[in-house]
């Protein structure tokens, strides 16, 4: 196996808890334990600890539109060595600088296409509008893709989504790893979170409007009429403030948690301890916390879309409804809160199809990519690369 000098170029990281770093997270410590000299490049962050290990943080600004995200300021002086290879997670600020590092070094360059771009527009004013008349999110998308080696997808929904941009690279599925050892070992939560004699449900994400919980929260309140149930969520987002109104208006606020963010080395005693996940989001490239939950056991009812469609085996592990059914996932969820024999069969199953997603495994698939992104360089030097996209002309003016 042949070692390799590595930077993981992302735009988000720890401390900010989602998918992305935690694939990130994740690749990082075993390319290392495999014994690759690899380094995480993200912004820097006011509440990052000062020592982490195999990370190093660019000078960065707050984003002024979504609390808690950094833009980075990338520059050269901040690199720790000289990379072998780069691997981007965001076709962005820091994916950008990765891009340029590679093209003006010669260095294979492979990208983990992670999410559906178009959904978090809203989060730069201004940009879903002009991507619903100029499409230029995929276009922009496109341009950068299409300068690496190789695409990484974490399902085959995205490999399609991917080509649907005009990506027209080797595209390679391979799903985010977890991580069963450090879920299992996680310490049980004390106090319990759930109060005792209630249902324990949980849901576990960024509380951004694409996530869709305000579906988890009427779900819920369908439940209550039937069954004493609790919520906990575990995450924090923008949406919070109007999610804990939404829990007033449905009259459900002592039976829901908003706990906060919780650090990923302790969040599998919260998984271990709940009997049902829920999750509504549409948005999802792979759904790695239904990975999460289903590997400790805990049986999912989630909206099947974009990645979950993978992510959930139908009618064994859990189940799946259509996007927006709060009474559906409600339905779901009581069959199995009132068949315990039911439950436990599909506890049984979801650890099962979840433990085939080691960290190790996923690792060693990413490597693989590596050897095949190099082996590309060597043959396609001068491959043609087209521009970055402009906008057309008038291109607003001229729609009726």
């Amino acid at each position: 196996m042949r070692l390799y000098r590595v930077g993981l170029f992302t735009d988000v990281y720890f401390p900010n808890p989602n998918g992305v770093t935690t694939s990130v997270y994740l690749l990082l410590r075993e390319l290392r334990r495999m014994g690759h000299e690899a380094w995480v490049i993200a912004p820097h962050h006011p509440e990052a600890p000062e020592e982490e290990e195999g990370v190093v943080r660019v000078p960065s600004v707050a984003y002024p539109f979504y609390e808690g995200q950094q833009i980075a300021l990338p520059s050269a002086r901040h690199l720790p060595t000289e990379f072998e290879l780069v691997h981007t997670h965001t076709p962005l600020t820091l994916g950008v600088w990765g891009l340029r590092l590679a093209r003006n070094k010669g260095l294979p360059h492979v990208s983990t296409f992670h999410t559906h771009y178009e959904k978090y527009a809203h989060y730069v004013p201004g940009l879903a509008v002009l991507d619903r008349y100029t499409g230029i999110v995929p276009r922009l998308a496109k341009a950068f893709y299409n300068r690496v080696e190789v695409v990484i997808a974490p399902t085959e929904p995205v490999k399609r989504l991917a080509e649907s941009y005009g990506i027209e690279r080797p595209i390679r599925v391979i799903p985010t790893g977890i991580d069963n050892r450090l879920l299992e070992e996680a310490p049980l939560p004390s106090p319990c979170p759930w109060p005792e004699g209630k249902r324990r449900l949980i849901t576990v994400g960024r509380l951004g409007k694409e996530k869709s919980f305000d579906v988890v929260l009427k779900a819920v309140a369908e439940l209550a009429k039937e069954e004493d149930v609790f919520l906990v969520h575990i995450g924090e987002g923008p949406e919070l403030p109007h999610l804990k109104r939404l829990t007033e208006e449905l009259h459900i606020a002592e039976r829901v948690l908003f706990l906060g963010p919780v650090p990923y080395r302790r969040i599998g005693g919260y998984y271990r301890l709940a009997e049902l996940f829920l999750f509504a989001s549409e948005t999802e490239t792979q759904g790695l916390v239904i990975w999460e939950a289903q590997a400790m056991g805990v049986p999912v009812v989630a909206v099947g879309a974009e990645g979950v469609l993978e992510g959930v085996l139908e009618g064994k592990t859990g189940f799946l409804v259509p996007p927006g059914d709060f009474k559906a996932m409600a339905e779901k969820a009581l069959l199995l809160l009132r068949d315990e024999e039911k439950r436990r069969a599909f506890s049984l199953k979801a650890r099962a199809f979840a433990l085939e997603r080691s960290a190790e495994r996923i690792a060693e698939k990413v490597v693989a990519v590596y050897d095949e992104a190099r082996e590309i360089l060597k043959v396609e030097p001068k491959r043609l690369i087209f521009p970055f996209p402009r906008l057309p002309r008038n291109s607003l003016e001229d729609r009726p």
